[in-house]
């Protein structure tokens, strides 16, 4: 069986005009990269919250370099060099430092390392699936703790939920799939109710968009708790999505524990120097965050007008309520051009939308418009 993507593994597990104002083009909008060229078939994707502007220049120089001077290479010196290169980053040591074929990979190294049957993973509901799905393969039995009336991880409940057959704990923050976020002062104290020998796996994928001052990343939080691994990927602000590449950063037992669950040289050439270049120029990756943050604004602005609500989004997406099940209203977009989000069980009736470009956001709100009108009240 080929080995599932990070957004194919959760598309599998899931279930199932006015006349527009001009987006206003805020200065750091219009500094941003020229917009990644669709590929085909002509869909707008709008799906799997993927940054429209694509990789660096630099990144993608990088990419051609490699097929021509490194291709018949195997990836490992170059694979070090990452790792020492996320452990200055971190500051941690390079053994603290795991590789995989994009984040979805190193979840499933901590489900091999860290579950084993008869155990329990604990989990909110929603998140992102991949955790609950591949702890199949260790025949652990999964244990879903409902979000709070405001769409967060209900972290107490959580707390609660884990007992002494606990292996692994999954907390996405921002979450997959409602953007929303715990705090820093929320998270510190679920690490200190957690048992110290159940492994928390935060999950940081949409990291890189937060703007609410009460966040806090979790690798402040590395040299307090033996039992943490937190989790990053190339795929979303640094547009390397289809060359795949997340990383770990744990202890050095805990991060052995998963490497020896991992595959030998899982990582291609052309990546590695693609996410080192990424990493050596924050500059034209805040340009792109305050482009797409601008965009998602502007558009909750316009849904809000509209008399729509949506969830408090820290995220490249939005969820937005329709009033009525997503299913259809899914296929009826791609009808019209436009790929969305998935249905959400929990969540039957809230779409989720990646951001895209400003145009392309205005298309869509045109077919939302179209297709969900907004009752009078």
């Amino acid at each position: 069986m080929p080995k599932l993507s990070r957004r194919q593994f959760a598309s599998t597990l899931g279930a199932g005009l006015g006349l527009l104002s001009r987006p206003p083009r805020a200065t750091a909008q219009a500094t941003a990269p020229t917009a990644a060229a669709p590929a085909p078939p002509a869909l707008l994707g709008l799906d799997s919250n993927e940054n429209p502007y694509g990789p660096s220049p630099r990144a993608l120089a990088a990419m051609t370099r490699v097929q021509a001077t490194a291709s018949a290479r195997y990836p490992d010196a170059k694979e070090l060099e990452l790792m020492e290169v996320l452990a200055r980053h971190h500051r941690v040591q390079p053994e603290q430092v795991v590789l995989g074929c994009g984040s979805g990979e190193v979840i499933k190294m901590a489900d091999a390392a860290f579950l084993a049957p008869g155990q329990t993973v604990v989990a909110a509901e929603p998140t992102f699936e991949a955790v609950l799905g591949y702890a199949q393969l260790s025949r652990a039995e999964a244990v879903k703790v409902p979000l709070t009336a405001d769409h967060r991880h209900d972290l107490p409940k959580m707390a609660e939920a884990c007992t002494i057959r606990t292996g692994l704990v999954y907390v996405c923050n921002p979450n997959n799939p409602t953007g929303t976020i715990v705090s820093g002062t929320e998270l510190q104290a679920f690490l200190h109710k957690v048992p110290a020998d159940t492994v928390v796996l935060v999950d940081e994928a949409y990291h890189h968009f937060v703007e609410d001052s009460s966040y806090r990343t979790a690798f402040e939080l590395l040299p307090l708790h033996e039992n943490l691994v937190v989790v990053r990927t190339f795929s979303k602000i640094y547009g390397l999505a289809g060359m795949r590449l997340g990383y770990a950063v744990a202890s050095k037992e805990k991060a052995a524990a998963m490497k020896a669950q991992g595959i030998w040289s899982n990582a291609n050439t052309g990546v590695l120097e693609a996410a080192l270049e990424s990493l050596a120029e924050p500059e034209h990756f805040e340009k792109v965050r305050l482009a797409m943050n601008g965009t998602r604004r502007w558009l909750v602005a316009e849904l809000e007008r509209d008399g729509r609500r949506t969830m408090p989004s820290e995220t490249n997406f939005v969820m937005i309520h329709v009033g009525r099940d997503v299913g259809p209203l899914v296929d009826a977009f791609k009808a019209r051009g436009i790929k969305v989000g998935r249905r959400f069980p929990t969540l039957p009736d809230w779409l989720r939308i990646s951001i895209g470009t400003d145009a392309e956001m205005s298309t869509f709100l045109a077919a939302l418009r179209e297709l969900v009108r907004v009752r009078p009240a």
